[in-house]
């Protein structure tokens, strides 16, 4: 399979990466400059020239998937009879030095409610380079006119995200369709479907972050239905209510948005979900 073609594919599984180029070839080496691979964890694709070179690169790139590494670097070789590594030696007689680009995952978040919230924080999250699901029980709050084209027209016209619509009259069923780690927001319209898809998002392990908007009083309410549904202190700890952050104040659906897109963005630079602490006013 062709490199782009491979890479293309991981990123439709979800599945992170590391693109390895010749970026320089200085004397003899099995592959001219701008050769590629892309190393998944568990296969590669493509070939920078075999042998210890690809080998050492490989291992290199692995460690880098291990370490969920960001930040590209080089990596240097000399191809000589008198550089001996672990796999072997090639004795080219040149020198390269090869470029490892990491390939994350992008992060994935789920808006439960499209409604005045809703829409404006999808408006904001729209230009972030995240996988985006937008559900609601309601099929007008996801029409076209309404929300806009990606590439065409409307509040998604110019999306970077990848964004998908989801009708579902149970919206608490659209769980199902996210992708492990998976940042929830949860704003619907009602509170009985906010109940729901929070009580089923507690018992999925493998979502991220869970945020729901409303008041204290809303939560405390909440809680003791929650309570009586099984969960415990612990999986409550989970539910981050009132989503946001609190330097952004005001009850506008815009500022809402803003705040609530904020405290998301900084619960995706979180590295483990699990780390995350419940804000408290």
């Amino acid at each position: 399979m062709d490199w782009l073609d491979a890479l293309q594919r991981l990123r439709d599984e979800r599945t992170p990466a590391v693109i390895v180029t010749l970026a320089m070839v200085r004397g003899h080496a099995p592959r001219n400059g701008g050769a590629k691979m892309v190393v998944a964890p568990d296969a590669v694709h493509g070939t920078v020239g075999g042998g210890n070179l690809e080998q050492t690169a490989t291992d290199r790139a692995r460690e880098m998937l291990a370490a969920a590494a960001a930040e590209p670097e080089l990596l240097t070789m000399t191809l000589s009879d008198k550089t001996t590594t672990d796999y072997g030696v090639q004795c080219c007689g040149g020198e390269v030095t090869m470029l490892l680009e990491p390939v994350p995952v992008a992060a994935s978040v789920a808006v439960f409610g499209v409604g005045h919230v809703g829409i404006e924080l999808a408006r904001i999250l729209g230009r972030q380079e995240l996988e985006l699901h937008l559900v609601d029980s309601r099929s007008e709050m996801l029409a076209p006119e309404r929300l806009g084209v990606p590439g065409v027209s409307g509040i998604l016209g110019d999306a970077v995200a990848s964004v998908h619509l989801h009708h579902e009259p149970v919206p608490e069923a659209g769980l199902a369709l996210l992708p492990p780690g998976a940042h929830v927001l949860i704003m619907t319209h009602d509170h009985v479907e906010d109940l729901a898809i929070t009580d089923t998002a507690l018992r999925h392990a493998a979502l991220g972050s869970i945020g729901l908007i409303g008041s204290h009083s809303k939560w405390a309410r909440f809680r003791t239905q929650l309570l009586d549904l099984g969960h415990d202190e612990t999986a409550l700890a989970r539910v981050e209510t009132p989503i946001g952050i609190p330097e952004v104040a005001g009850k506008a659906p815009a500022t809402i948005a803003v705040s609530v897109a904020a405290r998301l963005l900084q619960l995706i630079a979180q590295p483990d979900p699990g780390d995350v602490q419940p804000m408290t006013d």
